[in-house]
């Protein structure tokens, strides 16, 4: 029983250490993470999202926990990195 708990303490350390996507805050506007659940309500158009891959490795590695993977996929899978910039897209057309 001291082996699982310890077990499931390293996970939680690590988890919390490689599994964070933050809010940033552009041009004085703090944006929020976003996931499958909450992606209408939260994604701006106008600014850049990356994936975070430490909360895919853990949702994989924690699956049959059910509710870690719903809550890092669902609520916090992408965060935001920047404006996108438009001329960046126009020269791509």
């Amino acid at each position: 029983m001291k082996r699982f708990i310890s077990m499931l303490l390293v996970l939680s350390i690590l988890a919390m250490m490689f599994s964070c996507a933050n809010s940033k805050e552009i041009d004085g506007i703090t944006y929020d993470t976003y996931g499958l659940i909450n992606k209408e309500n939260k994604r701006n158009p106008d600014i850049q999202y990356e994936v975070v891959w430490g909360n895919v490795i853990w949702s994989v590695i924690l699956s049959e926990t059910i509710v870690v993977p719903v809550y890092m996929i669902g609520f916090s899978i992408m965060e935001p990195v920047g404006k996108i910039d438009p001329n960046a897209i126009k020269g791509k057309l």
